[in-house]
């Protein structure tokens, strides 16, 4: 069994691993939600308000990105026992370890629902509305929403047939949800990881003391 400075030691590797993998995933995060704004690299769409709800709510750049990047970083700093976290005792630093946790997990969970509910509601693009209503009319809108019958996620036969523009929408809007979906579970597991190490910690001056 290994004694509690190499206990301890190990678990501060363990958080400067933790922040630095947390860290790379918030810059994923928001990379991924930035791109949402812009399909096909066009910026003429976000000019003319012509973006979905679920990329301008932005979950990936302030909550997977920004809320988990500042989590992020004090659990780095705890790692590394930068500045007040040096002398920190060891109920100062469970509180920052609960906080950053906490911080982290908000963040990821925001961007997790956020994510799963623009993969079901589908992509914001204009469609021909003939098709619903009988009325030769393009607009924009969720048309995906309206096949009550047909699920377009596992319908690639509806992804270059609905969506008239942006060209590839689904494709697009697919793509980079499911990847923030992905990595709010990765940033989920993470701050699990991170819970378990901080009670080691603490468990383990508690033994030095």
């Amino acid at each position: 069994m290994l004694s509690s400075p190499h206990a301890m030691a190990c678990s501060r590797t363990c958080s400067r691993i933790l922040g630095l993998s947390l860290g790379t995933t918030a810059l994923f995060a928001a990379g991924a939600n930035l791109v949402l704004l812009f399909p096909n690299w066009d910026v003429t769409y976000l000019l003319r308000g012509l973006i979905g709800r679920h990329a301008m709510l932005g979950s990936g750049l302030w909550g997977g990105g920004l809320m988990v990047l500042t989590a992020a970083t004090l659990i780095s700093f705890m790692g590394w026992s930068y500045g007040c976290f040096s002398k920190s005792g060891p109920c100062r630093s469970m509180f920052t370890a609960l906080l950053s946790g906490s911080l982290a997990i908000l963040g990821a969970l925001i961007c997790f629902i956020t994510s799963g509910v623009a993969l079901k509601d589908g992509p914001f693009c204009m469609f021909d509305a003939s098709s619903f209503n009988q009325t030769q009319d393009w607009k924009y809108g969720y048309p995906f929403q309206d096949l009550h019958n047909r699920n377009y996620l596992y319908d690639d036969s509806l992804w270059n047939s609905v969506c008239l523009e942006p060209s590839k929408a689904v494709i697009w809007h697919v793509s980079f949800f499911s990847m923030l979906l992905c990595i709010s579970l990765l940033q989920i597991l993470l701050v699990v990881i991170h819970f378990f190490n901080s009670f080691l910690g603490l468990f383990c001056s508690l033994c030095d003391k």
